[in-house]
């Protein structure tokens, strides 16, 4: 096959620099348990009560008086958590729950973790001997007490939080600081084990693609190239059963018309590639879904170069890309039985003699040209590239798309919600409810039809910045390459990458979406 790799199995991801971290990131294990352990240090939640926070069980299971806990200011608001001392020689956690509602126990959750890793890891950065957690054997171990209602929507935030709370990604020359690598979840008595710990793990599966989807995000660009991504990509993909992947140069590329995701990787001397996964387990039924995942491994702007100030955040410009391989991975590991394909155009976005100009007509797979007007609005020219690919190829009865594609977005929508685009209803709200289910949240926007003519091209059969709402003309773009296929647009520009640490997100590349992509399969193959 000219110009393609096929990957069939894969030794682990080695490293390009000794110094990045592994992908992807070990994360937390978690199992159900039904007793209370001695000599383990745990956790015990605080809801809020009528008069305050209600510290009487912490303090029962503790054995201290609730003075204790309210010196070291415990408290039921979600999202804290504070160590106190016992006596045996260890450390309990008080951590708050609010109401107890998922999102404050996926909030409590990531607190917790933070803890846990800041107590165990700021004494190894400094050069001394890191903290215990309490007796030395168990300084890897939690335990935390699950509510006497505790239910499976329960149980997913509680891990989500736990498992992502305390991910770190960092180049440095130092060790790896120790980590938290197991947690043990006390059930109440006469809870359904069993079933808790199914719930578990499947969190679990849920918090690893957000996790490799944050890795992909966060791996600098110096090593991340179109080459690096797309391989990676295909590499762990190797030995998932019924999961195929395959990478296209741009021989293959150009031989077949790509002429989008070449006119944007033009500009740099490591060239484009488009990754092909393909999940087709025995006896799956349903419809078949096609996810594409805007690949833009570092972003310039091209010609019409973006500011310096911020530039170095388009290492994340990729997420997109990013989280189509994580639920690709996610979906084949979860054995979910619904056929699922995910394509990744990828490319580098670059100035040179050789890059795209505003101008330009651009002719994408299929035939259909593009008037360009910013080389800065990359992302939409990749994702036509691979929309029409699919139409024409891959037979598909739904088609997603993810990119952190406009600024726009993030005026309208804020850095915490993902712009939701479709043309069909029905689909549109499975992805949000899809997205509520893991602590995802998604704003359908409007596709006015109004704005529709703006798109159409002057020069050429479309304009690829056509005057208007930024966010809303970049999915009306869009949509002119999908075939009138049912079909959803996810603008993940705000929340794909965060400042700070909230909830269960960490500071960097969030593996936004990733989850409601895999949640969002799932909801297929049971319909």
């Amino acid at each position: 096959m000219s110009g393609a790799s096929v990957f069939r199995s894969a030794q682990p991801v080695r490293d390009v620099d000794p110094a990045l971290p592994a992908i992807p990131t070990a994360l937390v294990e978690v199992d159900v348990v039904r007793q209370w352990r001695d000599g383990v240090p745990g956790a015990v939640p605080v809801f809020d009560g009528e008069s305050g926070p209600g510290l009487a069980d912490a303090a029962e299971q503790f054995d201290v008086d609730a003075a204790v806990l309210e010196a070291v200011g415990a408290s039921a608001s979600a999202g804290t958590a504070r160590a106190l001392p016992l006596r045996d020689g260890g450390v309990g956690w008080a951590v708050g729950v609010g109401s107890g509602g998922a999102a404050q126990w996926r909030s409590a959750g990531g607190a917790l973790a933070r803890a846990v890793r800041e107590r165990l890891g700021e004494a190894a950065e400094s050069d001394e001997e890191p903290g215990d957690l309490g007796e030395a054997s168990d300084a890897d171990y939690l335990q935390v007490k699950l509510p006497a209602d505790v239910d499976g929507e329960t149980v997913t935030a509680l891990v989500l939080g736990l498992a992502l709370g305390g991910y770190r990604f960092r180049v440095s020359r130092r060790p790896v600081p120790p980590r938290l690598r197991k947690v043990l979840l006390v059930a109440p008595e006469g809870a359904d084990v069993a079933a808790l710990g199914a719930q578990a793990r499947r969190a679990r599966e849920l918090a690893a693609a957000t996790a490799l989807a944050r890795d992909l995000a966060n791996t600098p660009s110096n090593v991340k190239d179109p080459a690096w991504l797309t391989g990676t990509g295909a590499e762990l993909a190797g030995d998932l059963p019924d999961l195929t992947a395959t990478v296209r140069d741009e021989k293959w590329l150009a031989e077949r018309g790509f002429g989008g995701i070449l006119a944007v990787g033009g500009g740099s001397s490591r060239p484009p590639r488009l990754l092909e996964l393909a999940y087709r387990p025995k006896g799956a039924t349903g419809p078949h879904l096609v996810l594409v995942g805007k690949g833009i491994t570092f972003d310039t702007g091209g010609i019409s170069i973006k500011p310096a100030e911020g530039m170095h955040l388009m290492r994340t410009d990729m997420s997109g890309g990013g989280a189509v391989i994580a639920a690709l991975l996610t979906i084949a590991r979860l054995g979910l039985p619904v056929r699922v394909t995910g394509l990744v155009p990828s490319a580098e976005n670059h100035v040179s003699g050789s890059a795209y100009r505003p101008g330009d007509v651009v002719r994408h797979y299929g035939g259909k040209t593009t008037e360009v007007g910013n080389t800065d609005a990359e992302g939409r020219m990749v994702l036509a590239d691979a929309i029409a690919y699919a139409v024409d190829r891959l037979e598909p009865d739904l088609l997603v798309d993810v990119a952190t594609l406009t600024g726009a977005m993030k005026v309208a929508l804020g850095l915490r919600t993902g712009g939701l685009f479709a043309s069909d209803d029905e689909l549109a709200e499975k992805v949000r409810a899809a997205g509520a289910r893991v602590g995802e949240a998604w704003w359908r926007m409007p596709l006015v039809e109004d704005h529709a003519e703006a798109v159409k091209g002057e020069l050429a059969d479309v304009k690829q910045t056509p005057s208007g709402p930024g966010g809303i003309t970049a999915a009306l773009f869009l949509r002119e390459f999908t075939g009138d296929l049912p079909w959803a647009h996810l603008d993940i520009a705000g929340p794909a990458r965060a400042e700070k640490d909230h909830d269960e997100v960490v500071a960097g590349g969030t593996g936004f979406a990733a989850r409601s992509l895999v949640e969002l399969a799932a909801t297929l193959a049971d319909s």
